[in-house]
């Protein structure tokens, strides 16, 4: 009986705790008894599974898919988020939208930031972040290329420096193409003191933001003309790669692509990425659920935004393939 008499006591300081409300010292005045003994029946009280924890998920969000992605992709984070349909507007939409709360909430300060200029849904973040305080981040860095077609360069241009004013940072921009002609023009390119300043940020970047691009480039880099021809780009895939991170090729296993084409890109290398302390990767669609499948197995990405098409895609891939 004595066993009995303790739980049934643990289960009342327990019901004044969770149920009444009541503060440990308020139960502790109450029953005569210390503090100390209150939080070791209440520690007792999850032991004893007297008092269990249940999450109820609320509608609109994706617990099991996120453990899912976490588990079999041996990633940090995942955020699902609820789309109306399964098309790369309201994938990029939504997405965006996520990305921005995520990064309000988790932004350290001090920080420097990388941003990947040529990305739609990285823009769509952009657009739902609110302002900060002024020197909540260092820099926002530009990590690939941001010159090319002026109808579509303002774009990237106003990505960075926006992200920048929203986080009351410096912005460092790249002025200079995302692919150069030639690696001999690259090689001029770099010896432009803003160019080669700004790339001496990258090993600075605490925070790396960027797009999961397939090999068909997205429309606005494609109207960019930062991009490779088609048969460039057969180059690569007859090399394995599967999709890029800012212009950096990898395979469906993770593995990075090289080519000679590689020496012509103007931007963050993908073993500079791998140092970043935090990767946060934006991407969602069925064009490219290979791609970010292969993205999550180079082992640079901690927090992965996506969308629950994609989610679902990526979970039964893993459990079709080896």
């Amino acid at each position: 009986m004595a066993r009995v008499n303790e739980l049934r006591l643990i289960t009342r300081v327990a019901q004044m705790y969770h149920l009444e409300g009541r503060r440990q010292a308020e139960i502790a005045q109450h029953l005569r008894m210390s503090q100390a003994t209150v939080s070791r029946m209440l520690k007792k009280a999850q032991e004893e599974e007297i008092v269990r924890t249940t999450i109820v998920a609320p509608s609109g969000t994706f617990p099991e898919l996120e453990k899912g992605i976490r588990e079999k992709f041996g990633l940090p984070e995942a955020i699902v988020v609820e789309c109306a349909e399964d098309s790369p507007a309201s994938i990029m939409a939504r997405i965006g939208e996520a990305g921005a709360h995520f990064l309000e909430a988790t932004l350290q300060s001090g920080e420097i930031i990388g941003v990947s200029s040529w990305s739609e849904t990285i823009l769509k973040m952009v657009d739902n972040i609110h302002p900060m305080s002024a020197g909540r981040v260092k820099y926002v860095v530009q990590t690939l290329g941001g010159m090319g077609n002026p109808s579509v360069q303002t774009h990237a241009t106003q990505l960075t420096t926006r992200l920048a004013r929203l986080t009351g940072a410096e912005p460092r921009l790249l002025s200079a193409p995302g692919v150069a002609p030639s690696r001999e023009a690259k090689l001029v390119l770099l010896g432009d003191t803003y160019v080669r300043e700004t790339m001496e940020l990258f090993s600075k970047i605490t925070l790396a933001i960027v797009g999961i691009g397939a090999i068909e480039p997205s429309s606005m880099l494609a109207r960019s003309g930062n991009i490779f021809t088609p048969n460039e780009l057969t180059e690569h895939t007859d090399a394995g790669a599967i999709g890029d991170m800012s212009l950096r090729f990898f395979d469906i296993d993770g593995n990075v692509v090289k080519t000679p084409l590689d020496d012509r890109v103007i931007g963050m290398p993908m073993e500079a990425l791998a140092k970043v302390d935090r990767v946060i990767a934006l991407a969602g669609g069925a064009a490219k659920t290979d791609a970010i499948r292969g993205a999550l197995r180079t082992g640079t990405i901690d927090v992965l935004v996506t969308d629950e098409f994609t989610a679902r895609r990526l979970l039964e891939a893993w459990n079709t393939t080896p």
